[in-house]
């Protein structure tokens, strides 16, 4: 049997290998299922239902009420004032119509919690939305009354940005509507100048076109070392009991990429990509706190790799083109576990935390003469899973591996595994620390792996190490306050400690692989009333090791998702 016979043995061994044991684990978690008859419910929610243990089997939903609040509750003393009442005069609400087309039942569905929950859930990823309750109000004759309660941020946002990080610089200024009309449209120009180039961007979002599960989004951006193309549309799988998905995405781009040593540029490429995935999807839907999905489809990648004939830089090393017409399957098995929490990883948010187990696998197969340029396996495992609870301590552990079986052997191999643990220790306060470690082999040139100020070493230049192997952990003591100022934006800080390095040979040569630490302390504001759903980080962070033609103080500026 030839090597490549060998390795797609392999390969296929360790699928059916993860399908029987995910059967297994779901097999043990029904067993374990109540065998009640009814569903254990809140107290607020027992009170409206009539019991603790509330039987669904029988009740409909009945009559359904939306309220749609503005930015601001007037109700309040210290928010009914003349800047704040012109905000709400000038905002266009969001239209009932917008959030009624996102609820998972409608009057005369059999009532379930869980559709009631994971609606909430649904619209709490909407940026334009702030806070989002969905609850019973009453409970007679086998109906239960519903209302949904949501309230808006301000969506218009003139975008004017600056950040630092590893010593570089980042700017942007634009226009971002998020909600037209009210309609939950999003549609953003902008200007934006980074380490790597400059851009003009225009990008439209609409998640639920013509009132539909079917979504579009469009980016197209016009850079200073060429262009980006790319359209995605069609119908994902939108909530746990959903039965099928479609979808087709189409990519084109142009850029320039650099290889880095110490975190100064070494030599640059221009990368030519171009690509398109079509997929369909199938489900049985929401079984036991289980879903499983099942995907088929066929994707397109093809990278062309070139010099730079003009470039300041030498052109040492080249990545190897590559082409891929791959049909693939692939499957996703995923617990129904969230829990509700605040000031985790946002300020004062009503944060729908995944503590559940999670396994999405894809498998496909590319023939030499069919499309792509060389026979391969490709194969790509992401898993997560998450233990204890929002009000005491919680580890959420994820992993991810992927790359190719090609005639020569594995390539482009990246094993990914990652652990968070947040300990809850008041409410204002939260021990958070991190563990990461991804491990390469025969890695694509322009897939090694990098470290410095804008990848969590924030005492450092940005990409400041270069290897084939990367470990960083970091420990966060953080802060949460109830400063409030104008009503528009809390304000929380942190102490924190960071430390990690690379292994292996980049694509330029060794970067200097040592074990780097800094520590430093930040402060976090968070917007309670604009829909850009960032948090802005100020920080100041000091390197401990190789200092070297290092600034002794790093200051950054940014904005993230999240702490």
């Amino acid at each position: 049997m030839t090597s490549f016979a060998q390795s797609k043995c392999r390969g296929v061994a360790i699928l059916l290998g993860a399908i029987v044991a995910l059967q297994s684990i779901q097999a043990f978690a029904s067993d374990l299922s109540s065998e009640q008859s009814g569903t254990h419910v809140s107290g607020e929610w027992a009170s409206v239902l009539g019991s603790s243990l509330f039987d669904e089997s029988g009740a409909r939903i009945g009559t359904i009420t939306i309220s749609s609040d503005s930015i601001f509750d007037l109700a309040d003393p210290d928010e009914n004032k003349a800047l704040y009442r012109l905000a709400n005069r000038l905002h266009i609400k969001t239209r009932p119509d917008v959030i009624q087309q996102q609820l998972l039942f409608k009057s005369g569905d059999r009532f379930s919690i869980q559709a009631l929950e994971e609606s909430e859930r649904i619209l709490r990823t909407n940026r334009y939305l702030q806070e989002v309750s969905i609850h019973p109000v009453r409970h007679e004759n086998g109906s239960v009354d519903v209302n949904v309660e949501t309230s808006d941020v301000w969506t218009l946002m003139p975008k004017l940005a600056f950040s630092r990080s590893g010593g570089k610089n980042d700017a942007a200024i634009g226009l971002k509507e998020m909600n037209l009309f009210g309609s939950g449209t999003a549609i953003e120009v902008l200007y934006k100048s980074d380490v790597d180039r400059d851009s003009s961007i225009l990008k439209f979002v609409d998640r639920n076109l013509g009132n539909s599960w079917y979504g579009l989004r469009l980016d197209l951006a016009d850079n200073s070392d060429g262009y980006s193309q790319f359209l995605d549309i069609g119908k994902p799988f939108y909530s746990l009991d959903s039965r099928r998905a479609l979808g087709f995405s189409v990519l084109n781009a142009n850029s320039i990429n650099a290889f880095y040593d110490r975190g100064e540029e070494a030599a640059e490429y221009r990368d030519r990509a171009t690509g398109y995935e079509i997929y369909r999807g199938w489900s049985k839907g929401l079984r036991d706190g289980w879903t499983r999905r099942y995907t088929a489809g066929l994707a397109y990648d093809d990278h062309r790799f070139s010099a730079i004939i003009d470039s300041a830089y030498p052109t040492v090393v080249i990545p190897r083109d590559r082409e891929f017409l791959t049909p693939f399957v692939g499957f996703e098995f995923i617990e129904d576990r969230y829990e509700k929490s605040r000031n985790h990883d946002q300020l004062n948010r009503v944060e729908d935390r995944f503590l559940g187990t999670r396994i999405v696998a894809r498998l496909g197969v590319a023939r030499a003469g069919a499309g792509s340029d060389r026979d391969a396996w490709l194969l790509n495992v992401d898993a997560q899973t998450g233990f204890g609870n929002s009000d005491t301590s919680s580890l959420l552990l994820a992993t991810r591996l992927g790359g190719r079986i090609e005639q020569d052997g594995a390539r482009n191999v990246s094993m990914n595994v990652s652990a968070r643990y947040y300990k809850h220790q008041s409410d204002r306060r939260r021990l958070y620390m991190s563990l990461s470690g991804t491990y390469g082999r025969n890695l694509d040139l322009d897939q090694y792996l990098v470290l410095g100020g804008d990848t969590g070493l924030r005492g450092y230049p940005l990409r400041i190490q270069t290897g084939d192997k990367r470990a960083l952990f970091t420990i966060e003591q953080r802060y949460f306050t109830d400063w409030y100022p104008f009503h528009l934006f809390h304000v929380g800080g942190a102490l924190f400690f960071d430390v990690g390095r690379t292994w292996g040979d980049g694509p330029v040569g060794a970067s200097g692989n040592k074990l780097l630490r800094d520590v430093g302390f930040g402060l976090r504001i968070g917007s309670s009333r604009s829909g850009l759903g960032r948090m802005i980080h100020v920080d100041l962070a000091v390197p401990l090791d190789d200092k070297d033609g290092i600034d002794s103080v790093q200051f950054l500026i940014s904005t993230r998702k999240s702490f």
